[in-house]
């Protein structure tokens, strides 16, 4: 899966001239805590809600109300932005852009094509495009984990047991943990019925336990 599959094409973004209390009502319109800066087609920089809270009534403490509000009319995105943006071509892998945000720390990338800003991906967007399906989050059934299923064959007799019973798979994958030393197959059922299926995936010799979704 790309970096394009799970971006937000919609990207909300701002001049650098922007007052702080603009931005914030802006990410608030639009329920988002990060603001590309783009000025004259550019990106200049990015803005989070975590640079506006930095200059929230906690850190102005000294100041008036009226001097606060003042202040965070006239002070603009440019004075707070993040110019190193972290950015990538749509053609991206996950797993290469996750890569990336982790060794930069951040929790967003700017997908660029062509010098323009086309998308933006945050780790929420990871979760609800790649996490939420592959966990089957907010999917009907019953996921089941068979203890130590990992080489091919022994998936594979358990796959051919499931099919036997005609029962659907909506997904399935192998866990590795290798620093506890478990290496698990969970497979996501599309019935909640996972009596029959547990007892003869038992008589393959596994062990077999379903687990929460």
């Amino acid at each position: 899966m790309l970096i394009s599959d799970v971006m937000k094409t919609n990207v909300v973004s701002v001049p650098s001239t922007t007052s702080l209390a603009e931005a914030r009502r802006i990410m608030d319109a639009h329920d988002i805590r990060r603001l590309p800066v783009i000025d004259r087609h550019h990106l200049v920089g990015i803005v989070t809600k975590d640079d506006l809270d930095k200059m929230g009534p906690s850190q102005l403490t000294t100041f008036s109300v009226n001097e606060l509000v003042y202040l965070l009319n006239k002070i603009t995105v440019k004075d707070v932005m993040h110019r190193d943006v972290v950015t990538v071509p749509p053609s991206t892998t996950i797993e290469e852009a996750i890569a990336l945000a982790q060794a930069r720390h951040v929790g967003s990338l700017v997908v660029m094509e062509d010098n323009r800003v086309i998308g933006i991906a945050t780790t929420n967007d990871v979760f609800l495009g790649i996490l939420n399906p592959l966990l089957g989050i907010g999917l009907p059934g019953a996921r089941i984990v068979v203890i130590s299923c990992f080489k091919g064959p022994d998936i594979e007799k358990v796959l051919s047991v499931i099919n036997k019973l005609k029962v659907g798979v909506t997904n399935l994958f192998v866990s590795e943990f290798p620093q506890v030393g478990k290496h698990d197959l969970m497979i996501h059922l599309d019935t909640k019925d996972i009596s029959k299926v547990v007892e003869e995936i038992k008589k393959l010799g596994f062990s077999v336990v379903e687990r929460k979704r």
